[in-house]
């Protein structure tokens, strides 16, 4: 008789329990609403490249590009070195390594849905994937080569040669500097994760649990979507690193003065490119310092610097959780089998 008290008495606080979660929880369709005005769903691969009219002979030149070691100096480093498509199109370590052991300056951001971001790079300086494709191949502390010798690398590989003819068969000269840049963005613009919880939920499916759907609801009503919103959640504006509040210096490194290095305006010091918030899960650690591994950490610091709100463990645990239902299908990419260097193929350098 005692057994089946408790086991009553169990029941009956379970339902109260439910009851009060039902009580406190968002109501769906209300939060779909809400999210349809600040956000839309991935596309799929097949969209962008009907959308962007991108040939099959040009992606496929970008995908071997892409992977290609051989457009870097020391032929160690390729495109996906710094933005691993394995590991959520980035590096996961705090800042990028790149000829000659050199670490680079920033985190490395992810290069999955770069596409729907309004600029390139923390600081915005790249307008598109194009551009932004030259200047790691440049950049001394990156791939460290030059255009001339880039041409001439891939001029000395034959099946290089009939890639970008096929590609590009109105050009006369096509293994060039710039044809390679479009090749690589071509491949880049279709590195896109469709179908997450999140998408699924704005296109009126129930797949976002009772946390999950709390913590979008806060992520509105705290503020986090007057930067991160959009196809990307996010990639949309620069803003200040610590509107309300800076970080310490190990978050916010006194000599990164951000898009100021770009504009030389007072005003844009330690102003940063909203990062994308798709498939923040995966990318580890956080912020252009790479200095911040816990995503729940990162949401807190952001609430206090951003909004000028000390968040409650509940409230980090909800949005945290949302945060990870943006986890969209992985690229799945066949790594492509490149072609031997010849004799004319300059040797790698140190």
């Amino acid at each position: 008789m005692r057994k089946h008290a408790i086991r009553l008495l169990a029941a009956g606080l379970a339902l109260c329990g439910s009851a009060a979660l039902a009580a406190g929880a968002p109501a769906a369709d209300a939060v779909r609403q809400a999210a349809r005005q600040h956000f839309q769903p991935i596309p799929t691969a097949e969209t962008v490249i009907k959308e962007r009219n991108i040939s099959a002979d040009s992606l496929e030149l970008g995908r071997w590009l892409f992977f290609e070691p051989r457009l870097s100096r020391s032929h160690i480093i390729s495109c996906n070195s710094c933005h691993s498509v394995g590991t959520g199109g980035a590096d996961n370590i705090q800042t990028s390594i790149g000829h000659g052991w050199q670490h680079g300056p920033r985190n490395s951001p992810t290069v999955l849905n770069a596409l729907f971001n309004e600029a390139q790079f923390w600081d915005g300086r790249a307008a598109d994937l194009k551009e932004q494709a030259k200047g790691p191949v440049q950049a001394s502390v990156e791939m460290n080569n030059t255009p001339a010798q880039v041409e001439e690398t891939l001029k000395s590989l034959p099946e290089y040669v009939a890639l970008f003819q096929k590609a590009y068969p109105d050009d006369p000269d096509p293994v060039n500097f710039e044809n390679m840049a479009h090749a690589i963005e071509a491949f880049e613009s279709t590195l896109v994760t469709p179908h997450s919880k999140f998408d699924q939920f704005l296109n009126g499916a129930d797949s976002l649990d009772t946390v999950e759907l709390k913590g979008l609801e806060l992520f509105m009503d705290k503020g986090c979507v007057a930067c991160h919103r959009g196809v990307n959640v996010g990639g949309q504006g620069y803003f200040p690193f610590g509107v309300v509040k800076k970080p310490g210096a190990d978050i916010l490194p006194p000599d990164d003065k951000g898009r100021f290095t770009v504009t030389h305006t007072a005003s844009d010091e330690y102003v940063f490119r909203a990062g994308p918030l798709r498939n923040i899960a995966l990318t580890a650690p956080y912020f252009h310092s790479g200095d911040v591994w816990s995503l729940e950490q990162a949401v807190a610091i952001m609430g206090t610097s951003q909004l000028g709100q000390e968040l409650d463990d509940a409230e980090v645990k909800a949005i945290t959780r949302f945060l990870h239902t943006l986890t969209g299908e992985q690229p799945q990419v066949i790594y492509p089998t490149l072609p031997p260097s010849t004799a004319a193929t300059p040797r790698p350098q140190k």
